[in-house]
């Protein structure tokens, strides 16, 4: 899927901005996402851990359901941020709920 340079753009800076609200006091590891719905939609997440690890959330799978929660059922790409010099990609968990959403989602890093 080829997506116009400016909203590739714009899902970046929302990940971006939204790395800014990650609660990563145990991995200090900071990721924000932001996921683009076939209606043209952006909603965004960022990692919340907990103290019991099992209970944090990646930030693709927050904003993957900060999108169905309002009605979204079809992401069409999105875009992962991190200050990392190399690129972070989905991990598995994430990967499988983008596959119930956006099997052929463009992945952005």
């Amino acid at each position: 899927m080829n997506l116009p340079v400016a909203l590739v753009e714009a899902l970046r800076q929302q990940a971006r901005d939204a790395a800014r609200n990650a609660y990563a006091p145990y991995s200090r590891f900071a990721v924000g996402a932001a996921v683009l719905t076939d209606k043209g939609e952006i909603y965004s997440g960022a990692n919340i851990e907990n103290a019991s690890f099992g209970l944090s959330i990646c930030a693709e799978r927050n904003a993957i359901f900060h999108a169905v929660a309002r009605g979204a059922r079809k992401i069409v790409a999105v875009a992962v941020y991190t200050k990392t010099p190399q690129a972070t990609t989905p991990c598995g968990a994430c990967r499988q709920v983008l596959a119930e959403f956006g099997r052929d989602a463009l992945v952005i890093c």
